[in-house]
């Protein structure tokens, strides 16, 4: 018997529906789809993001007159067999939108060219359907009995005050006077790849699509070096929350303790915060005891939080919005530094302060605060005897050895992405000079693994990363947006101290 006249022969695409035994008669569906209450339709307000969602829209379509651009807001991912990672939109498309947390995967937003200038902005997604449809009862990724009810075309207009389309739609629009000679059509790549498919088909003829593209990726980064006031707001959110999830990991250091794996409990804590308060967290916590937090990205945190050790905790919240805080602290487990803990943490906590300053003075470039905080380390770890030979010399393009120490920069932009615009142009984010509105991190740290045989006994195992989110307000000043986590070793005590006895 060949192996297609096998009784059992059930492609494999098929075969995840065995375990449903999914009712299909003619009188179960008819009776499925009738006796549910009529809803009517509840129109939500316009969002609070949306008219600055809107401005975004104009200032993109100012740049690629006359051309027609799609952003996809992306696909679910499956995650394990026929289970999907909780969906998350495309930052670009969040950002156009204002739609922020789990909504609309597969939708696409369309700046069609409307005039020489101007756009008209439409949001192509699916979607909820009827009652009477088999999607409502047996589509587990789209059934408004497996997800919820997904919204109307209408409500997602009135929401977001977007034309809305459904999605089905789509290809024909992408194609409408495109092709060789007609409107040029640039795509985000790598979000949807069915989008980017109908993107080729429709400007076939089209010359240099890829470049055209790498372009239009770089203008939606620089579109968020400058957070307009919604996202400023955003942002604060976003720190409140993170500081009150730093709060509960030093109530709960004790549990921590107690536990084989007390990193996660960590982690578990500022989680539990974070989706609560917030969408999730915006980039895998870093809770890392000990020698651990000399791995930069220690994300494993299954080690045990022991006496006597420093923890360093990089953590952020993610709301709704999808905006997100990204703060690191370094903490005494005891509630109390040593003597050499605490001469390493305030070696970083001045490199941290020379760097806010340096961001303070006029025609300060992103660079600047990068070298400000170098030039302190550098300092002092030739004080410390640990380099082979000056500051001076270590400072030297050819020299560098301070570094060993201090492997990652000061400073990145931060936003909707913990990690904002990194597509934007070097002139534009290294080299430029720090404008109103930009939010960006200042991190400096020192790493002394316990493997490193150049650095005194009692500094190994020694890891302290100091990390605030700071905006850059009208007037030019810079505001400390998460000042109300303690930074100076005397006020970490006492902060730790206070939250362990209330």
């Amino acid at each position: 018997m060949s192996d297609t006249d096998r009784p059992d022969n059930q492609p494999l695409s098929e075969r995840g529906s065995n375990r449903s035994q999914r009712p299909s008669s003619p009188a179960f569906r008819a009776f499925i789809a009738s006796g549910w209450d009529e809803q009517p339709p509840t129109l939500p307000g316009e969002s609070p993001a949306a008219p600055y969602a809107a401005a975004r829209r104009e200032r993109l379509g100012a740049l690629f007159p006359g051309e027609r651009l799609v952003l996809p807001a992306g696909t679910l991912v499956t995650r394990s067999n026929d289970t999907d990672y909780r969906f998350r939109p495309h930052s670009a498309f969040a950002h156009l939108t204002g739609l922020g947390t789990d909504q609309e995967p597969d939708a696409v937003l369309v700046l069609h060219p409307d005039g020489d200038a101007t756009h008209e902005a439409v949001l192509y997604f699916r979607p909820r359907a009827g009652k009477d449809t088999e999607e409502f009862f047996a589509d587990s990724r789209y059934g408004e009995l497996w997800v919820g009810r997904r919204p109307s075309l209408e409500e997602v207009a009135a929401l977001t005050g977007l034309r809305t389309a459904h999605i089905d739609s789509l290809a024909d629009e992408l194609a409408k006077d495109a092709g060789a000679g007609g409107v040029q059509v640039r795509v985000v790549r790598g979000v949807d790849a069915a989008v980017q498919a109908q993107v080729e088909t429709a400007r076939t003829g089209q010359q240099e699509t890829e470049a055209a593209d790498t372009v239009l990726a770089e203008a939606l980064s620089e579109l968020r070096l400058r957070k307009d006031p919604f996202e400023v707001e955003e942002m604060r959110k976003a720190v409140a929350a993170t500081a009150e999830g730093f709060a509960d990991i030093v109530r709960a250091l004790p549990r921590a303790l107690a536990h084989h794996r007390g990193e996660r409990v960590i982690e578990g804590v500022f989680g539990a915060r974070a989706r609560e308060e917030g969408n999730a967290v915006g980039y895998d916590t870093i809770a890392a005891s000990g020698n651990h937090a000399n791995t930069l990205h220690w994300i494993r945190n299954d080690g045990a939080v022991r006496p006597g050790d420093l923890v360093l905790i990089d953590a952020g919240v993610e709301v709704e919005s999808l905006y997100t805080a990204d703060v690191t602290r370094t903490i005494p487990v005891d509630g109390v530094f040593t003597e050499p803990q605490r001469r390493v943490y305030e070696a970083v906590l001045d490199a941290a302060d020379a760097a806010f300053a340096r961001a303070a003075e006029p025609g300060a470039r992103f660079r600047d605060l990068h070298a400000a905080a170098m030039e302190v380390l550098a300092h002092r770890l030739a004080e410390w005897g640990l380099l082979p030979g000056t500051a001076e010399g270590s400072l030297a393009e050819e020299g560098q050895f301070h570094r060993r120490w201090m492997v990652h920069g000061t400073s990145h932009h931060l936003g909707i992405d913990v990690h904002d615009c990194a597509q934007a142009r070097r002139e534009m984010y290294l080299d430029a000079e720090l404008e109103p509105g930009m939010v960006f991190t200042i991190e400096p740290g020192l790493y002394f693994r316990a493997d490193d045989l150049t650095v005194p006994e009692e500094l190994r195992g020694i890891g302290v990363r100091i990390e605030d989110d700071v905006l850059v307000r009208e007037d030019r000043s810079v505001e400390n947006l998460s000042a109300a986590l303690p930074r100076r070793a005397d006020d970490v005590e006492t902060w730790m101290s206070t939250l362990r006895e209330s």
